[in-house]
């Protein structure tokens, strides 16, 4: 308990000067510290557990500064997944600051959506792209790289199976009652050529119900109605299962898909997150793409999640609430229909004019060089109508000027959902020499996230900033809000400074 009271407080005195234009001083660092009955951390296998709670995240270990001599180039995989924002949330609106390694800046940043211009040609994916100052650095220059999901007319008739954790740790109202709650919304958003099976699993798995048809609301929300929970977590024979079941009604050039439910709590069969990665990565080969719907308090196994989304040609959400769930189930509804996946960034820098660079965030989705061109090599998906936004800090050679100049040239590879052969395009920015008060409205909200994020990870590369200035910067970039999620951002950096 003692190391539990001292970690909050140190996180506490971090960011006391939230609100003030001075350094978080304390700097918050997991190393040596070892998991313990009363409240502690493990870092050895890269994992944490975090403040004695059961609650388990990868440790991100931030993206350095790279100088461009000694490497030119920058190789990534999008990341779609919200998770991280949902989570961070459901720590402020606790009173509670999250733990540094909840807090994955790239998906703070995606997952608001963006303005961008839809595709209008044949692919189905458009680019685009700024560069201005950055904000908490301004003698440096910030890249925003967009990616935009082409929007589909009519949605192809789906195949969904959903994967709901009824084991005995999910017996709380902010598990398996919100799940309940959720999948209904989700089940009002079917049409009649859509199909929908539900496979249960606690100490084994079960098909609670067949593939249905989507017009069969009532029975399909009656069997959601009988779900309970008890019993141990045989997580990886529910996969199976759940894939077994998507393989049997699996609908050629449909949408075929499942959405697993659960808090991570595996502790049957298979369990680790090595021997549950490797099995979604036999399954995604069929076709068959993957929701992840964590949920709950106290035991969330946020690292083994995050790392099945990853793995499985899926995304990952966190839901708190029954309004993130509609913003998952029925705003968003367009990011159950991949419409690129395999999309991999690749940004080649020019060491006359770019002395070094850093992307924010993205650390779990970091490529080898090689990996671009291999079209074996997994990366993200995008969904219809999707933005997907990717921030690089750059430290300007001296002398040089990015000004009007190619600095950088950046390509992209995806693939179509059911193609293994991917397609490759390119984006040119040019640094027209905006400040960041004259960047689009794009740039500065994403700019202000990501600072935030800097700022709750203590980060060393936060820079000059605060909550109050986030606040500035944020408040200036709410035009595009058609759901309030940029009004709430707010309200959450507010809370945060409070704190």
């Amino acid at each position: 308990m003692k190391k539990l009271l001292l970690y909050t407080l140190s996180l506490a005195l971090a960011l006391a000067g939230c609100t003030k234009e001075e350094d978080l001083g304390q700097e918050r660092n997991y190393t040596g510290l070892s998991a313990t009955s009363d409240g502690g951390f493990y870092t050895g296998s890269g994992n944490i557990n975090f403040s004695g709670s059961g609650e388990t995240y990868n440790e991100i270990v931030e993206n350095p500064f790279i100088l461009v001599e000694e490497e030119p180039t920058s190789t990534f995989s999008i990341d779609a997944d919200g998770a991280s924002f949902s989570n961070v949330r459901r720590f402020l609106n606790n009173d509670q600051l999250p733990p540094v390694d909840a807090i994955r800046t790239e998906e703070l940043v995606n997952y608001f959506n963006y303005d961008y211009e839809a595709p209008a040609g044949a692919h189905p994916i458009a680019l685009n792209g700024e560069v201005s100052s950055c904000p908490w650095a301004p003698e440096h220059r910030l890249v925003r790289i967009g990616i935009k999901g082409k929007e589909l007319p009519a949605y192809p008739a789906s195949n969904m199976v959903l994967l709901i954790d009824v084991s005995g740790s999910m017996k709380s109202g902010d598990k398996l009652d919100l799940l309940k709650e959720s999948f209904k919304l989700f089940v009002d958003e079917l049409s009649g050529e859509d199909r929908l099976a539900i496979v249960t699993y606690a100490g084994q798995a079960g098909l609670l119900l067949p593939s249905t048809p989507g017009s069969e609301k009532a029975q399909i929300k009656s069997a959601i109605d009988k779900l309970g929970a008890g019993g141990s977590t045989a997580g990886a024979e529910g996969i199976i299962t759940a894939y077994q079941i998507a393989q049997e009604n699996f609908i050629q050039g449909g949408n075929n898909r499942v959405l697993l439910g659960t808090d991570g709590d595996f502790n049957v069969g298979p369990s680790s997150q090595e021997e549950l990665v490797s099995l979604i990565e036999e399954k995604r080969d069929f076709g068959i793409f993957l929701t992840v719907l964590g949920v709950g308090t106290g035991n969330l196994n946020d690292a083994m999640l995050e790392q099945l989304a990853d793995n499985g040609n899926g995304t990952y959400e966190y839901i708190d609430n029954l309004e993130q769930a509609k913003k998952v189930f029925i705003y968003e509804f367009g990011k159950f229909y991949t419409v690129a996946k395999d999309v991999k960034v690749q940004v080649d820098f020019n060491p006359s004019i770019v002395y070094s660079y850093r992307l924010i965030g993205y650390e779990n989705r970091l490529l080898e060089n090689e990996d671009f061109e291999d079209d074996q090599k997994d990366a993200g998906e995008i969904g219809a109508g999707q933005s997907i936004t990717a921030l690089y800090e750059i430290v300007p050679a001296s002398g040089g000027s990015t000004l009007n100049v190619p600095a950088f040239s950046i390509d992209f590879r995806y693939k179509h959902p059911d193609e293994g052969v991917s397609a490759l395009l390119n984006l040119e920015v040019l640094d027209e020499g905006l400040s960041f008060a004259q960047a689009s409205e794009n740039m500065r909200f994403a700019a202000a996230v990501a600072s935030f994020g800097l700022l709750l990870r203590d980060s060393e590369y936060k820079g000059e900033t605060s909550c109050e200035t986030i606040r500035q910067w944020a408040g200036g970039a709410v035009g595009f809000d058609p759901f309030g999620f940029r009004q709430e951002f707010l309200q959450l950096v507010e809370k945060a400074g409070n704190l």
